[in-house]
C-alpha cells in the first residue's frame, strides 16, 4: 500500500537534519525524553556488565571472608568476637550478617562465584535505575551527564560485579530511602536509612544532614521520634548478638579500634606513615569534619525562617509546629549529598570500594556549583583517574585532594545554582 500524504510528511519531518539535531539536543539537555536516555543506558549496562563478568577474571578480595564470617553465624556462633574471615574479624553490623547469609545459601555456600556476580549485576541495574529516578525528580544534572554516572566508571563496575563488596547494598538501601525523603515520607525513609546503616556504618555520613532536614520539616518531636525508630531497628537487628556479647558486638560493628592499613589508603598516600598513624592527625580530621558540618549547617544549607538558632529556640518553646514551607527535592538532595561529601573529604582512610559511597552524588554536587560544565567534567575525570590508580601514589592522592578542595571551595564561595524543574539544565 502506498504511503499516504500525511505519512510522507511525517517521514520527511523525521528525516529533516534540523529536526534530528533538535531532537538530539533535547535528548541530551532536556528531561522531556529522559526515559530514552535512561533506557538506552540501562540496555548498554546489561551488555557492559555481562561482558565484564565473562571477559575479566574475578579477583578474590573480601567475598570468601564474608562467607567465612556468616558461616560462623549460621553454625550458631553469636559472639561477634569469634566471627572472623580470612581478612580478619567481622566488623559490620547485623544487617550485613543476615543479607550475606542469604547470599551464602544462594551461591552454594559461597562457592558459586559466577552466580554471585550475576546477583550483583542485577543489583547494579536496580541501583542505576534508582539513581536515574532521583535525577529525574531533581532535573538538576543534564541528561548527557548520566553517561558518566554509569558506563564511564571502571572502578564502580569492578566494585559490583568483580569484587562483590557489601558497600553497594548499603548504598542502594540509602538511595531508596532518599526517594522516600524527597517524597516527604520521612518515617519510611528513616526505616530504610537504618537498614542501610545496618549493612555498613558509612551511611552515617549522611546522618547530620538528615537530622537537619527533619528538624526543619518535622520539628523537634517528630525528628526525635524518627531517630528513636532508627535506633530501635538497630537494636532489633543486633539483639541476638547483644544478648550474647553486647560489648563485642558494639565494638566490632562500629569498627572501634580497627586499624586501616596504610598501604591501602587512596587519599593520604602523600603524607608519611608516622603522621598517618598519629592520633593528632585523626583528631585534626575530626575537628575539620565537625567544623565544616557546622559551617554548612548555618551558612550553606537551606535556612528556615530567621535561621537555625532561632528555629531551634522556637521549637523548644513550642514544639507543635513544623516548618511552614516544605523543602524542595533539590534542597533535600543537596543537604544529604554535601553532608556525605564532607565526611568523605575528611576521612582518614579511603579504600577502593569506598568510591561507591559518593561517586553517584558527585554530578549533582558539581552541577549545584556555578562553574563551566567543562570544568565539572574535568573534575569528574580527575577523580575517576585517582580512584583507578592502583596502588595509589603521592600524585594520585594529591590530585584527589585538589579535586575535593576545588569542589568544597565552589560550594563555599560560588554558591549554588538555582535551577527549577522547568528550567533547562546547562
Amino acid at each position: 500500500m502506498a504511503p499516504t500524504k500525511r505519512n510522507r510528511s511525517a517521514l520527511k519531518t523525521w528525516l529533516d537534519p534540523v529536526a534530528i539535531f533538535n531532537f538530539l539536543q533535547d535528548l541530551i539537555f532536556q528531561y522531556k525524553n529522559f526515559w530514552v536516555v535512561a533506557l538506552s543506558l540501562l540496555l548498554a549496562e546489561i551488555v557492559v556488565n555481562v561482558a565484564v563478568i565473562w571477559k575479566i577474571p574475578y579477583t578474590e578480595i573480601d567475598w570468601k571472608a564474608y562467607m567465612d564470617e556468616v558461616e560462623g553465624f549460621l553454625n550458631g556462633t553469636l559472639d561477634y568476637t569469634k566471627l572472623e574471615g580470612g581478612t580478619g574479624p567481622l566488623v559490620y553490623p547485623a544487617g550485613f550478617v543476615y543479607i550475606f547469609s542469604g547470599l551464602y545459601y544462594l551461591t552454594d555456600h559461597g562457592e558459586n562465584i559466577k552466580l554471585g556476580q550475576y546477583f550483583f549485576c542485577g543489583l547494579y541495574l536496580v541501583f542505576i535505575s534508582v539513581i536515574f529516578y532521583i535525577h529525574y525528580k531533581s532535573q538538576r544534572v543534564p541528561p548527557y551527564a548520566m553517561f558518566f554516572l554509569c558506563c564511564a566508571s571502571y572502578r564502580i563496575h569492578s566494585i559490583f560485579v568483580l569484587r562483590l563488596f557489601n558497600d553497594p547494598i548499603a548504598m542502594l538501601l540509602f538511595y531508596i530511602a532518599l526517594i522516600y525523603f524527597i517524597n516527604q515520607k520521612w518515617t519510611t525513609g528513616c526505616i530504610l536509612f537504618s537498614l542501610a546503616v545496618s549493612v555498613k556504618m558509612n551511611v552515617l555520613l549522611f546522618a547530620p544532614g538528615l537530622a537537619v532536614l527533619m528538624l526543619y520539616q518535622l520539628g523537634m518531636v517528630k525528628m526525635l521520634a524518627n531517630i528513636i525508630i532508627c535506633g530501635l531497628i538497630q537494636l532489633a537487628l543486633g539483639l541476638p548478638f547483644l544478648l550474647d556479647n553486647a560489648v563485642g558486638y558494639m565494638a566490632r560493628s562500629f569498627n572501634l579500634g580497627r586499624q586501616f592499613f596504610y598501604k591501602w589508603t587512596v587519599n593520604w598516600r602523600l603524607i608519611p606513615e608516622w603522621l598517618f598513624l598519629s592520633r593528632w592527625f585523626h583528631l585534626t580530621l575530626l575537628i575539620l569534619h565537625l567544623s565544616l558540618l557546622f559551617y554548612f549547617m548555618f551558612k550553606r544549607w537551606p535556612q528556615p525562617g530567621n535561621g537555625w538558632i532561632n528555629k531551634v529556640l522556637q521549637i523548644f518553646q513550642s514544639d507543635n509546629k513544623a516548618a511552614e514551607s516544605k523543602l524542595s527535592t533539590n534542597d533535600i538532595i543537596y543537604v544529604l549529598f554535601t553532608s556525605n561529601f564532607i565526611g568523605m573529604m575528611c576521612s582518614r582512610s579511603l579504600h577502593y570500594q569506598f568510591y561507591v559511597w559518593y561517586f553517584h552524588t558527585l554530578p549533582f554536587i558539581l552541577w549545584s556549583i556555578r562553574m563551566p560544565s567543562a570544568l565539572r567534567l574535568l573534575i569528574l575525570g580527575v577523580i575517576e583517574m585517582c580512584w583507578n590508580t592502583y596502588p595509589s601514589t603521592v600524585i594520585s592522592s594529591s590530585m584527589l585532594h585538589a579535586a575535593h578542595l576545588l569542589i568544597l571551595l565552589g560550594l563555599i564561595f560560588r554558591g549554588t545554582e538555582d535551577i527549577s524543574k522547568s528550567q533547562k539544565s546547562k
